[in-house]
């Protein structure tokens, strides 16, 4: 059973930075989908950055490229969101998710955006940890 578990996420001022983590375990990080995703309040969940780790293409939301880094330490099978220059619309609960077939985060940040919805699209979901970006 695959599980994953986020932690790092805390308030912040506009302009700040912090580091998501996320530990997987039941699988290995190879050849596999894995990404962030983010949920803001009255908002549907969205893709953040997504990473096929047989090919090491990742995907970035426009409005985070440039800020945001995803980056994977298989030696400790975990996932790492760094996000710099941090802005309000920033705040959300974010989510780690993860699928077996890689395919599914060039589809999930495919122009224009799926209609599906994200939780459904990815199989493991972590429970999510809450960045809050305010003075």
């Amino acid at each position: 059973q695959v599980q994953l578990v986020e932690s790092g996420g805390g308030l912040v001022q506009p302009g700040g930075s912090l580091r998501l983590s996320c530990v997987v375990s039941g699988t290995t990080l190879d050849y596999r989908a894995i990404g962030w995703f983010r949920q803001a309040p009255g908002k549907e969940r969205e893709g953040v950055s997504c990473t096929d780790t047989s090919d090491d293409k990742e995907h970035y939301t426009e409005s985070v490229k440039g800020r945001f880094t995803l980056t994977i330490d298989h030696a400790k099978n975990t996932v790492y969101l760094q996000m710099n220059n941090l802005k309000p619309e920033d705040t959300a609960v974010y989510y780690c998710a993860t699928d077996r077939i890689r395919a599914k985060c060039r589809y999930a940040f495919s122009n224009p955006r799926p209609k599906d919805k994200l939780e459904e699209l990815m199989r493991d979901w972590g429970k999510g940890t809450l960045v809050t970006v305010s003075p």
